[in-house]
């Protein structure tokens, strides 16, 4: 499926590059211009929650083949407008929009499926070629496109785009996988797949540090790519042409990088590389704002594909093996909207930047950027979390409900402990690091309290938004989970044993 998804890729670029030519021979307006890109991305603010959410609640064979048809469609109604000339620029702008969609659909449920296609020791190696394929494609698809361009017109670039999507829908129509294992609780609606989602980012140190980190990087990373066309234009002095070689370096160094990816990982830890690789690019950051000779420029931008590689493929390796098997699309969907807005507020803040001081001055700044962001990672280390470990325990009675809707709520689940003599503080204390574990898997607040009257009365409660939920949180337990939960137990006392009780609000009766 990579060599499939990499000819989409670069379709895709070569469309970005037919519009942006098609739009220059239908108005003169910088602002229709610049709103090629705005309605690109702007699905992925829109959509990518939603998307996420989605993927991990159907089929994901029918989204990726429904969501690639979508894309053939609006791609293929693009070119037919433009080959019979009636194509406005709102009409352009709506129909990038709708491919957008379509590939803001596609993504978070694609870059989860990639790495389960392979064996589990393999996995991060496939996650860094998926970088790499968007590297590469980024600096083959505008190269082809300004060629074909000149030899034809837009719409064949149009065209070539949307059977760039016919390779991907066969493999994925070969492909036997994607239903999700079945389940006793009915299934999620999107709403709450987005706030379970949602749940689990916030009570994961570990994959906040991630967000942060991948947010930090990609605002002051992506000023090299917003001002590299004006460092060819008015550094270098050169054309398009010019400008697709600097990019033909960018994607040498990615593959460059993806090819010593496993000897590293196998003797520098991923914090490391992900420092050494931030170091790295701030350096080409810095040089960039003052080489004055291409071919120097070009070398450096080897390194800076190598730098971006080894970031980007720790980042992506690093997030989603601390994901859960029942979360992973809609949690790939926060770091979509993560990364993505990052790169689009930085390039934005750099622009506005390089207005007022220069292309050098800003680059420098972000150069500057990118070493504290370097420096941050001893402050925000990342935590090794096994995904043994994220595997559900599976062993978990579910609570019985009687005389009540399946889908009554809010339920209040409070467990009583007895500590043993002398353990009463360790099992509070190991009780509040649990809390995350709670959250993740459903809880919407936490608390725990100790008896004023008798300190060895120990009281843990936490809400559920639904019976439903509560039941899917037991699904939801973790084998780190469980052993946490084992470790609880082992602190109380043999002779009175820990007593749950759920709780559920009354239906409020008339007087």
């Amino acid at each position: 499926m990579a060599s499939t998804q990499f000819v989409s890729n670069v379709g895709g670029w070569m469309q970005t590059v037919g519009a942006q030519e098609l739009m220059l021979s239908l108005t003169t307006s910088a602002t229709m211009v610049a709103l090629i890109q705005t309605a690109a991305g702007l699905p992925v603010v829109l959509l990518a929650l939603p998307a996420g959410a989605i993927g991990d609640l159907v089929d994901r064979r029918r989204l990726l083949l429904a969501s690639q048809s979508f894309m053939l469609l609006a791609a293929v109604v693009l070119a037919v407008l433009a080959l019979a000339g009636l194509v406005t620029p709102w009409v352009l702008l709506a129909l990038i929009f709708a491919v957008g969609a379509g590939q803001t659909l596609t993504s978070p449920t694609w870059q989860t499926l990639q790495p389960e296609l392979v064996a589990p020791e393999d996995r991060t190696q496939a996650i860094a070629l998926g970088a790499v394929n968007q590297n590469l494609s980024r600096a083959v698809g505008p190269a082809l496109g300004g060629a074909l361009y000149a030899a034809s017109s837009a719409a064949a670039l149009f065209f070539v785009n949307a059977l760039s999507f016919v390779p991907v829908i066969g493999a994925v129509a070969r492909w036997r996988g994607g239903a999700r294992p079945a389940s006793a609780v009915a299934p999620e609606h999107v709403g709450e797949a987005l706030r379970a989602g949602w749940r689990y980012i916030a009570g994961s140190p570990a994959l906040r540090v991630i967000l942060l980190r991948a947010g930090l990087f990609t605002f002051f990373a992506s000023s090299i790519w917003a001002l590299l066309p004006l460092i060819a234009r008015t550094h270098l002095h050169l054309g398009s042409g010019g400008y697709g070689l600097l990019l033909g370096g960018v994607g040498i160094g990615a593959v460059a990088g993806a090819t010593a990816l496993p000897r590293l990982r196998g003797r520098v830890s991923p914090g490391a590389l992900m420092s050494a690789g931030t170091l790295l690019f701030a350096a080409v950051t810095l040089v960039i704002a003052y080489v004055n000779v291409s071919a120097l420029a070009a070398l450096t931008l080897v390194l800076g594909g190598v730098a971006w590689i080894l970031v980007l493929s720790t980042l992506n390796s690093q997030y989603q093996t601390t994901l859960p098997g029942w979360a992973k699309a809609r949690g790939m969907s926060y770091y979509l909207v993560v990364f993505q807005g990052g790169g689009a507020l930085g390039s934005a803040a750099f622009g506005v930047v390089a207005e007022d001081v220069g292309l050098s001055s800003a680059l420098l700044a972000a150069a500057g950027g990118l070493l504290l962001v370097a420096l941050a990672g001893l402050l925000l280390p990342f935590k090794a979390i096994s995904t043994q470990d994220l595997l559900p325990a599976g062993d978990w009675p579910d609570p019985q409900l009687v005389g009540a809707s399946a889908t009554a709520g809010p339920v209040l689940v409070t467990i009583e402990y007895r500590p043993r003599q002398g353990r009463e503080r360790d099992l509070v204390e190991a009780l509040h690091a649990g809390r995350y574990a709670r959250r993740r898997t459903g809880a919407s607040s936490w608390r725990v309290w100790r008896d004023a009257t008798d300190p060895g009365h120990v009281l843990e409660q936490f809400v559920v938004g639904s019976w439903d939920e509560h039941l899917r949180q037991h699904e939801r337990v973790s084998l780190r989970d469980q052993q946490r939960l084992e470790e609880i137990a082992a602190m109380t006392d043999p002779d009175q044993p820990t007593i749950v009780t759920h709780w559920l609000a009354p239906s409020r009766l008339p007087l």
